[in-house]
């Protein structure tokens, strides 16, 4: 299309998750909090990985990638959000929503296939032990890592390459906190019933195929578990009931988003917070809490802390009584 048929409208008004002053500084406390917990959890948890030996295996590596992606799929709209609850005028320009309709897909999409390479990972050290070490080496970690960021790239382009040519000549009110792709489309000046059905098929591709991925995954692993030992088998139903946990807080919403859609706006709304915040908020909960090796390694940098600043301490003390010869005073 041309370009110059889409310039009418240069901005978009986002009207928000609720009207009222009140309701809104208590939303922007509430957030803003949330979305501060949700960086500093997932930052401690790549630098728990990144320093601590003990976790330098491919499940914490890809544990590490989880949380970089959860850090920047809450960075996405948060902090558009947060500010828009103190702000009159909650516009964003066309370039501004284009590209959150760019990254919320292409981090949400990476994510899904992370999280199967996290089941595959799961089920080549549970169903295969013995040649784990050499499927999983770290060079096969890092390409199955970038496998699923250009799997990311490639949706989201497939998305951006359509929305960017819509023609927009009309209304331009977005009830939502950010911009998405149902929701833009919908403000087209074109019958936008077959492009809106194209767009969540799109999307359903993607989300449905990780989705049958995983579950085949975890079936598995599950056939596998229960002719273990029974203390194999609980080890391996505790570390698969944290990623199963996972899969579902991400893929519940986006399924009643994109791919079966209720058209509930309150609800519509609710899912999209849920995914984008509160799923990268439960994350580094879910993996910390359930994960003894996860806490291990958080108890041995506690001590690690504890004995360097006592060390530094004891340094300065005796620095402080200790006078070289040459600054003693002369008699």
């Amino acid at each position: 299309m041309d370009r110059g048929n889409q310039s009418v409208v240069s901005e978009f008004v986002l009207l928000g998750l609720d009207n009222s002053q009140n309701t809104q500084i208590l939303l922007f406390i509430i957030f803003l909090v949330l979305y501060l917990v949700i960086g500093s959890g997932n930052t401690a948890i790549m630098i728990l990985i990144i320093t601590d030996p003990h976790l330098h295996s491919p499940m914490y590596f890809l544990l590490a990638n989880l949380s970089f992606v959860d850090l920047w799929l809450s960075s996405v709209s948060t902090p558009k959000m947060i500010t828009d609850f103190l702000r009159v005028n909650k516009t964003i320009s066309f370039g501004g929503c284009m590209s959150q309709i760019f990254f919320a897909h292409f981090i949400a999409a990476s994510e899904m296939v992370l999280l199967v390479v996290m089941a595959y990972d799961r089920y080549v050290a549970i169903c295969r032990p013995l040649h784990y070490s050499t499927i999983m080496s770290l060079q096969k970690c890092v390409e199955l890592v970038l496998t699923s960021w250009a799997i990311g790239f490639v949706h989201a382009m497939s998305h951006l390459v359509v929305v960017i040519q819509l023609p927009f000549c009309g209304p331009r009110d977005i009830d939502s906190f950010f911009c998405d792709i149902p929701l833009v489309i919908k403000l087209a000046c074109i019958d936008s019933y077959n492009l809106d059905l194209l767009m969540n098929a799109d999307c359903g591709v993607v989300g449905v195929t990780c989705f049958v991925l995983l579950l085949i995954s975890y079936t598995y692993i599950l056939l596998t578990v229960r002719r273990s030992s029974a203390s194999g088998a609980s080890k391996a139903l505790s570390t698969c009931s944290a990623h199963i946990t996972v899969v579902v807080l991400l893929f519940g919403p986006c399924i009643f988003i994109y791919v079966w859609p209720l058209s509930i706006t309150w609800l519509d709304k609710f899912l999209a917070v849920f995914y984008s915040v509160i799923t990268p908020l439960l994350n580094p909960t879910i993996y910390t809490l359930r994960n003894k090796e996860i806490k291990s390694a958080m108890k041995r940098l506690t001590r690690y802390s504890i004995g360097s600043k006592g060390s530094i301490d004891a340094q300065k003390a005796c620095l402080k009584h200790f006078r070289p010869a040459t600054q003693r005073p002369a008699r």
